[in-house]
Protein backbone atom coordinates (compact mmCIF):
# COMPACT_ATOMS: atom_id res chain seq x y z
CA UNK A 1 0.00 0.00 0.00
CA UNK A 2 1.58 3.17 -0.73
CA UNK A 3 1.86 5.91 1.90
CA UNK A 4 -0.24 9.15 1.38
CA UNK A 5 1.99 11.49 2.68
CA UNK A 6 4.94 10.45 0.03
CA UNK A 7 2.39 10.09 -2.73
CA UNK A 8 0.94 13.96 -1.40
CA UNK A 9 4.98 15.08 -1.46
CA UNK A 10 5.68 13.48 -5.00
CA UNK A 11 2.66 15.01 -6.49
CA UNK A 12 3.63 18.31 -5.11
CA UNK A 13 6.86 18.30 -7.06
CA UNK A 14 5.64 18.47 -10.12
CA UNK A 15 4.04 21.92 -9.55
CA UNK A 16 6.38 23.86 -11.66
CA UNK A 17 8.40 27.11 -10.41
CA UNK A 18 7.36 30.29 -12.21
CA UNK A 19 10.19 31.95 -13.19
CA UNK A 20 9.30 34.91 -12.37
CA UNK A 21 9.57 33.35 -8.51
CA UNK A 22 13.30 33.45 -8.93
CA UNK A 23 13.17 37.10 -10.05
CA UNK A 24 11.13 38.48 -6.70
CA UNK A 25 13.09 36.33 -4.50
CA UNK A 26 16.78 38.23 -5.89
CA UNK A 27 14.48 41.42 -5.52
CA UNK A 28 13.25 39.92 -1.34
CA UNK A 29 16.99 39.23 -0.69
CA UNK A 30 18.40 42.98 -2.31
CA UNK A 31 15.73 44.46 0.02
CA UNK A 32 16.04 43.59 3.20
CA UNK A 33 19.95 43.27 2.29
CA UNK A 34 19.55 47.16 2.18
CA UNK A 35 17.16 47.34 4.98
CA UNK A 36 19.91 45.15 6.80
CA UNK A 37 22.77 48.10 5.59
CA UNK A 38 20.77 51.05 7.02
CA UNK A 39 20.52 48.79 10.77
CA UNK A 40 23.69 48.04 10.74
CA UNK A 41 25.64 50.78 10.08
CA UNK A 42 25.79 52.19 13.34
CA UNK A 43 27.52 49.46 15.12
CA UNK A 44 30.50 49.97 12.33
CA UNK A 45 30.89 53.13 13.90
CA UNK A 46 31.49 52.45 17.35
CA UNK A 47 35.39 52.44 16.41
CA UNK A 48 35.20 56.00 15.07
CA UNK A 49 32.76 57.77 17.81
CA UNK A 50 34.86 56.15 20.83
CA UNK A 51 38.16 57.34 19.60
CA UNK A 52 35.86 60.58 19.40
CA UNK A 53 35.31 60.55 23.05
CA UNK A 54 31.80 58.57 22.81
CA UNK A 55 31.44 56.13 26.18
CA UNK A 56 30.99 52.51 24.48
CA UNK A 57 27.75 52.59 26.51
CA UNK A 58 25.80 55.47 24.95
CA UNK A 59 27.73 54.22 21.40
CA UNK A 60 26.58 50.53 22.00
CA UNK A 61 23.03 52.76 22.67
CA UNK A 62 22.90 54.05 19.28
CA UNK A 63 24.55 50.97 17.63
CA UNK A 64 20.93 49.72 19.15
CA UNK A 65 18.35 51.73 18.08
CA UNK A 66 17.48 51.01 14.66
CA UNK A 67 16.94 47.00 16.25
CA UNK A 68 14.83 48.31 18.96
CA UNK A 69 12.66 50.34 16.22
CA UNK A 70 12.47 47.08 14.22
CA UNK A 71 10.93 45.17 17.44
CA UNK A 72 8.56 47.43 17.83
CA UNK A 73 6.93 47.51 14.06
CA UNK A 74 7.65 43.93 12.91
CA UNK A 75 4.42 42.71 13.63
CA UNK A 76 2.44 46.01 12.37
CA UNK A 77 4.11 45.26 8.89
CA UNK A 78 3.28 41.87 8.72
CA UNK A 79 -0.35 42.88 9.32
CA UNK A 80 -0.47 45.65 6.96
CA UNK A 81 1.31 42.84 4.12
CA UNK A 82 -1.56 40.64 5.24
CA UNK A 83 -3.99 43.35 4.44
CA UNK A 84 -2.91 44.83 1.29
CA UNK A 85 -0.19 42.50 0.16
CA UNK A 86 3.55 42.49 -0.32
CA UNK A 87 4.50 45.24 -3.33
CA UNK A 88 3.62 48.19 -1.54
CA UNK A 89 5.35 47.43 1.60
CA UNK A 90 8.11 45.95 0.66
CA UNK A 91 8.56 49.47 -1.91
CA UNK A 92 6.99 51.83 0.66
CA UNK A 93 9.16 50.41 3.59
CA UNK A 94 12.19 51.04 1.85
CA UNK A 95 11.38 54.25 0.60
CA UNK A 96 10.69 55.21 4.41
CA UNK A 97 13.96 53.56 5.44
CA UNK A 98 15.74 55.88 2.97
CA UNK A 99 14.70 58.98 4.00
CA UNK A 100 15.04 58.44 7.58
CA UNK A 101 18.77 57.87 6.21
CA UNK A 102 18.74 60.95 4.42
CA UNK A 103 17.46 62.80 7.80
CA UNK A 104 20.10 61.35 9.61
CA UNK A 105 22.18 63.51 7.14
CA UNK A 106 21.60 67.23 8.76
CA UNK A 107 21.05 65.64 12.68
CA UNK A 108 22.64 67.71 15.14
CA UNK A 109 23.15 65.53 18.53
CA UNK A 110 23.58 61.69 19.17
CA UNK A 111 20.14 61.82 21.22
CA UNK A 112 18.20 62.99 17.93
CA UNK A 113 20.61 60.77 15.18
CA UNK A 114 19.30 57.65 17.80
CA UNK A 115 15.99 58.86 17.03
CA UNK A 116 16.26 58.93 13.80
CA UNK A 117 17.83 55.79 13.30
CA UNK A 118 15.14 53.98 15.41
CA UNK A 119 12.63 55.28 13.15
CA UNK A 120 15.27 53.86 9.59
CA UNK A 121 15.05 50.28 11.91
CA UNK A 122 11.35 50.48 12.09
CA UNK A 123 10.51 51.45 8.32
CA UNK A 124 13.19 48.67 7.57
CA UNK A 125 11.27 45.78 9.17
CA UNK A 126 8.96 45.87 6.22
CA UNK A 127 11.20 43.77 4.21
CA UNK A 128 11.11 41.20 7.06
CA UNK A 129 7.70 39.70 7.05
CA UNK A 130 6.69 41.00 3.48
CA UNK A 131 9.87 39.34 1.75
CA UNK A 132 9.36 36.21 3.26
CA UNK A 133 5.86 36.01 2.09
CA UNK A 134 6.49 36.60 -1.43
CA UNK A 135 9.06 33.28 -0.95
CA UNK A 136 6.37 31.31 0.39
CA UNK A 137 3.31 32.87 -2.16
CA UNK A 138 5.35 32.27 -5.28
CA UNK A 139 7.19 29.51 -4.47
CA UNK A 140 5.55 25.84 -4.61
CA UNK A 141 6.17 23.66 -1.50
CA UNK A 142 8.82 21.64 -2.63
CA UNK A 143 11.06 24.91 -3.63
CA UNK A 144 10.19 26.99 -0.11
CA UNK A 145 13.36 25.80 1.75
CA UNK A 146 15.59 26.32 -0.91
CA UNK A 147 14.26 29.82 -1.78
CA UNK A 148 14.28 30.52 2.21
CA UNK A 149 17.30 29.69 2.61
CA UNK A 150 18.45 32.20 -0.38
CA UNK A 151 16.39 34.61 1.36
CA UNK A 152 18.06 33.78 4.86
CA UNK A 153 21.61 35.12 3.34
CA UNK A 154 19.81 38.66 2.77
CA UNK A 155 20.33 39.65 6.59
CA UNK A 156 24.52 38.29 6.42
CA UNK A 157 24.90 40.00 3.07
CA UNK A 158 23.82 43.42 4.19
CA UNK A 159 26.04 42.72 7.29
CA UNK A 160 29.18 42.36 5.06
CA UNK A 161 28.67 45.25 2.75
CA UNK A 162 27.94 47.07 6.30
CA UNK A 163 31.59 45.95 7.86
CA UNK A 164 33.51 46.55 4.22
CA UNK A 165 31.78 50.02 3.69
CA UNK A 166 31.10 52.11 6.42
CA UNK A 167 34.60 52.35 8.55
CA UNK A 168 36.04 52.93 5.07
CA UNK A 169 33.34 55.61 4.69
CA UNK A 170 33.51 57.28 7.58
CA UNK A 171 37.42 57.91 7.88
CA UNK A 172 37.59 59.06 4.60
CA UNK A 173 34.43 61.48 4.61
CA UNK A 174 32.51 61.82 7.54
CA UNK A 175 30.07 60.25 9.85
CA UNK A 176 26.90 60.95 7.09
CA UNK A 177 28.81 59.44 4.18
CA UNK A 178 27.62 55.65 5.14
CA UNK A 179 23.92 57.28 5.44
CA UNK A 180 24.18 58.11 1.92
CA UNK A 181 25.09 54.92 1.03
CA UNK A 182 21.97 53.02 2.66
CA UNK A 183 19.95 55.42 1.80
CA UNK A 184 20.41 55.33 -1.74
CA UNK A 185 20.43 51.85 -2.02
CA UNK A 186 17.43 51.13 0.23
CA UNK A 187 15.51 54.05 -2.55
CA UNK A 188 16.67 51.98 -5.68
CA UNK A 189 15.49 48.89 -4.21
CA UNK A 190 12.22 50.81 -3.45
CA UNK A 191 11.82 51.47 -6.86
CA UNK A 192 12.82 48.29 -8.34
CA UNK A 193 10.88 46.21 -6.16
CA UNK A 194 7.93 48.63 -6.84
CA UNK A 195 8.52 47.96 -10.30
CA UNK A 196 9.01 43.45 -10.20
CA UNK A 197 7.60 42.84 -7.23
CA UNK A 198 3.67 41.25 -7.67
CA UNK A 199 1.73 39.53 -4.93
CA UNK A 200 1.42 36.14 -4.91
CA UNK A 201 -1.77 34.44 -5.89
CA UNK A 202 -4.22 33.93 -2.80
CA UNK A 203 -6.86 30.70 -2.15
CA UNK A 204 -9.96 32.67 -3.21
CA UNK A 205 -13.36 31.38 -1.72
CA UNK A 206 -15.33 28.71 -3.37
CA UNK A 207 -18.18 30.62 -5.89
CA UNK A 208 -21.00 31.59 -3.97
CA UNK A 209 -19.33 31.34 -0.77
CA UNK A 210 -19.80 34.40 2.09
CA UNK A 211 -16.65 35.81 2.14
CA UNK A 212 -15.25 35.30 6.24
CA UNK A 213 -12.50 37.15 7.54
CA UNK A 214 -9.73 34.56 8.00
CA UNK A 215 -9.38 32.07 11.08
CA UNK A 216 -6.89 32.72 13.90
CA UNK A 217 -4.32 29.76 13.68
CA UNK A 218 -3.26 30.78 17.03
CA UNK A 219 -6.81 30.09 17.97
CA UNK A 220 -6.40 26.23 16.22
CA UNK A 221 -4.02 24.79 17.74
CA UNK A 222 -0.63 25.60 19.94
CA UNK A 223 1.43 24.21 16.23
CA UNK A 224 2.56 28.30 15.88
CA UNK A 225 3.53 29.41 19.26
CA UNK A 226 5.28 25.95 19.57
CA UNK A 227 7.47 26.78 16.50
CA UNK A 228 7.88 30.13 18.13
CA UNK A 229 9.49 29.29 21.56
CA UNK A 230 11.67 26.44 19.91
CA UNK A 231 13.09 29.31 17.61
CA UNK A 232 13.62 31.84 20.48
CA UNK A 233 15.67 28.56 22.43
CA UNK A 234 17.97 28.40 19.15
CA UNK A 235 18.82 31.35 18.94
CA UNK A 236 20.85 31.28 22.34
CA UNK A 237 23.46 28.59 21.06
CA UNK A 238 23.90 30.84 17.95
CA UNK A 239 24.00 34.72 19.48
CA UNK A 240 26.26 33.28 22.14
CA UNK A 241 29.02 31.94 19.10
CA UNK A 242 28.54 35.46 17.26
CA UNK A 243 28.88 37.59 20.30
CA UNK A 244 31.25 35.63 22.47
CA UNK A 245 32.95 33.52 19.71
CA UNK A 246 36.10 35.82 18.56
CA UNK A 247 36.58 37.45 22.80
CA UNK A 248 36.66 33.26 23.45
CA UNK A 249 39.29 32.62 20.96
CA UNK A 250 41.45 35.34 21.75
CA UNK A 251 41.05 35.71 25.62
CA UNK A 252 40.11 32.12 26.76
CA UNK A 253 42.43 30.26 23.85
CA UNK A 254 45.36 32.60 23.10
CA UNK A 255 44.89 33.19 19.38
CA UNK A 256 45.55 36.47 17.91
CA UNK A 257 43.05 38.57 16.99
CA UNK A 258 43.59 38.13 12.84
CA UNK A 259 43.87 34.95 13.21
CA UNK A 260 39.71 34.49 15.05
CA UNK A 261 38.63 36.95 13.10
CA UNK A 262 39.52 35.57 9.62
CA UNK A 263 38.09 31.82 11.26
CA UNK A 264 34.93 34.00 12.68
CA UNK A 265 34.22 35.69 9.40
CA UNK A 266 34.71 31.94 8.02
CA UNK A 267 31.95 30.21 10.02
CA UNK A 268 29.47 33.17 9.13
CA UNK A 269 30.12 32.20 5.04
CA UNK A 270 30.03 28.56 5.89
CA UNK A 271 27.05 29.33 7.83
CA UNK A 272 25.17 31.17 5.02
CA UNK A 273 25.89 28.47 2.45
CA UNK A 274 24.60 26.25 5.19
CA UNK A 275 20.73 27.76 5.37
CA UNK A 276 20.74 26.67 1.48
CA UNK A 277 21.84 23.29 2.35
CA UNK A 278 19.65 22.71 5.13
CA UNK A 279 16.64 24.25 3.41
CA UNK A 280 17.33 22.34 0.32
CA UNK A 281 16.98 18.63 2.24
CA UNK A 282 13.91 19.92 3.89
CA UNK A 283 12.61 20.28 0.40
CA UNK A 284 13.50 16.75 -0.56
CA UNK A 285 12.94 14.99 2.57
CA UNK A 286 9.32 16.47 2.60
CA UNK A 287 9.86 18.24 6.26
CA UNK A 288 10.66 21.17 7.83
CA UNK A 289 10.01 19.82 11.16
CA UNK A 290 12.00 16.52 10.82
CA UNK A 291 15.00 18.71 9.57
CA UNK A 292 14.90 21.29 12.51
CA UNK A 293 14.61 17.87 14.81
CA UNK A 294 18.16 16.84 13.73
CA UNK A 295 19.34 20.26 13.28
CA UNK A 296 18.30 20.72 17.44
CA UNK A 297 19.75 17.19 18.52
CA UNK A 298 22.93 18.44 16.31
CA UNK A 299 23.14 21.76 17.98
CA UNK A 300 23.19 20.00 21.38
CA UNK A 301 26.12 17.57 20.48
CA UNK A 302 27.77 20.55 18.87
CA UNK A 303 27.64 22.94 21.99
CA UNK A 304 29.11 20.02 24.07
CA UNK A 305 32.21 19.02 21.92
CA UNK A 306 32.98 23.02 21.86
CA UNK A 307 32.92 23.46 25.67
CA UNK A 308 35.20 19.96 25.76
CA UNK A 309 37.58 20.98 23.51
CA UNK A 310 37.18 24.82 24.59
CA UNK A 311 38.78 23.00 27.96
CA UNK A 312 41.25 20.69 26.54
CA UNK A 313 43.17 23.82 24.61
CA UNK A 314 42.87 21.65 21.50
CA UNK A 315 43.31 24.54 19.60
CA UNK A 316 42.59 22.64 15.95
CA UNK A 317 39.77 20.65 17.23
CA UNK A 318 38.07 23.71 18.72
CA UNK A 319 38.35 25.80 15.63
CA UNK A 320 36.78 22.84 13.57
CA UNK A 321 33.94 22.68 16.09
CA UNK A 322 33.59 26.07 16.49
CA UNK A 323 32.77 26.37 12.65
CA UNK A 324 30.38 22.95 12.55
CA UNK A 325 28.87 24.79 15.59
CA UNK A 326 28.16 28.16 14.30
CA UNK A 327 26.60 26.61 11.19
CA UNK A 328 24.43 24.15 12.85
CA UNK A 329 23.02 27.24 15.04
CA UNK A 330 22.40 29.39 12.17
CA UNK A 331 21.15 26.42 10.05
CA UNK A 332 17.28 26.37 12.01
CA UNK A 333 16.64 30.15 11.18
CA UNK A 334 14.72 29.14 7.20
CA UNK A 335 13.00 25.97 8.43
CA UNK A 336 11.18 27.49 11.17
CA UNK A 337 10.20 30.52 9.12
CA UNK A 338 8.95 28.56 6.06
CA UNK A 339 7.21 26.48 8.60
CA UNK A 340 5.87 29.60 10.17
CA UNK A 341 4.51 30.96 7.21
CA UNK A 342 3.22 27.44 5.86
CA UNK A 343 1.37 26.99 8.75
CA UNK A 344 -0.45 30.06 9.26
CA UNK A 345 -1.55 30.48 5.69
CA UNK A 346 -1.60 32.90 3.11
CA UNK A 347 -3.69 35.55 4.77
CA UNK A 348 -1.85 35.29 8.38
CA UNK A 349 1.42 34.81 7.56
CA UNK A 350 2.67 38.51 7.78
CA UNK A 351 1.68 38.74 11.13
CA UNK A 352 2.84 35.42 12.61
CA UNK A 353 6.33 35.89 10.73
CA UNK A 354 6.14 38.97 12.51
CA UNK A 355 5.89 37.63 15.57
CA UNK A 356 8.27 35.06 15.34
CA UNK A 357 10.69 37.78 13.86
CA UNK A 358 10.36 39.93 17.35
CA UNK A 359 10.19 36.69 19.52
CA UNK A 360 13.92 35.85 18.39
CA UNK A 361 15.20 39.58 18.58
CA UNK A 362 13.69 39.54 22.13
CA UNK A 363 15.79 36.43 23.09
CA UNK A 364 18.86 37.52 21.41
CA UNK A 365 18.66 40.50 23.61
CA UNK A 366 19.00 38.60 26.25
CA UNK A 367 22.24 36.10 24.83
CA UNK A 368 24.63 39.12 26.01
CA UNK A 369 24.03 40.03 29.69
CA UNK A 370 22.62 36.18 30.83
CA UNK A 371 25.95 34.15 28.71
CA UNK A 372 28.04 36.97 29.98
CA UNK A 373 27.34 36.47 33.10
CA UNK A 374 27.38 32.69 33.16
CA UNK A 375 30.85 33.04 31.33
CA UNK A 376 32.23 35.15 34.19
CA UNK A 377 31.07 33.04 36.71
CA UNK A 378 31.68 29.61 35.24
CA UNK A 379 34.21 30.31 32.26
CA UNK A 380 34.36 29.84 28.43
CA UNK A 381 33.81 26.25 28.18
CA UNK A 382 31.10 25.09 31.14
CA UNK A 383 29.25 27.98 29.58
CA UNK A 384 28.97 26.32 26.06
CA UNK A 385 28.06 23.31 27.27
CA UNK A 386 25.47 25.04 29.29
CA UNK A 387 24.07 26.45 26.49
CA UNK A 388 23.59 23.08 24.75
CA UNK A 389 20.71 22.64 27.17
CA UNK A 390 18.23 25.19 25.02
CA UNK A 391 18.34 23.06 21.98
CA UNK A 392 17.73 20.43 24.23
CA UNK A 393 14.85 21.97 25.85
CA UNK A 394 13.64 22.67 22.28
CA UNK A 395 13.19 18.65 21.69
CA UNK A 396 10.49 18.79 24.00
CA UNK A 397 8.69 21.60 22.63
CA UNK A 398 8.94 20.65 18.73
CA UNK A 399 5.29 19.59 16.83
CA UNK A 400 5.78 16.23 16.20
CA UNK A 401 4.30 16.75 12.48
CA UNK A 402 4.29 19.93 9.56
CA UNK A 403 1.24 22.06 9.01
CA UNK A 404 0.55 23.50 5.90
CA UNK A 405 -2.88 26.00 6.12
CA UNK A 406 -3.16 26.79 2.26
CA UNK A 407 -0.87 24.47 -0.01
Amino acid sequence: MSNPVVAQHKATQEVRTPARAWVMLALGVAAQAAGTLLVSTPAYLIPMLHAEGMPLAQAGLLASAPTFGMVLTLVAWGALADRFGERWIIAGGLALTALFAFAALPVDGYGWLAVVLMLGGAASASTNAASGRVVVGWFPRHRRGLAMGIRQMSQPLGVAVAAVTVPALASGYGIAAPFVLSGTAALVLAGLCAWGIRNPPRPSAPAGAPAEAPANPYARDRFLLRIHLVSALLVFPQFTLSTFGLVWLTAGMGWDAATAGMLVAASQFIGALGRIVIGHLSDRCGTRIGVLRWVAVAGVFAMIVLGIAGGAQWDVVAAAVFVIAATISVADNGLAYTSVAEAAGSRWSGRALGIQNTGQFLSASAVGPVVGALITVVGYPLAFGLVALTPLVSLALLPPRDQHADG
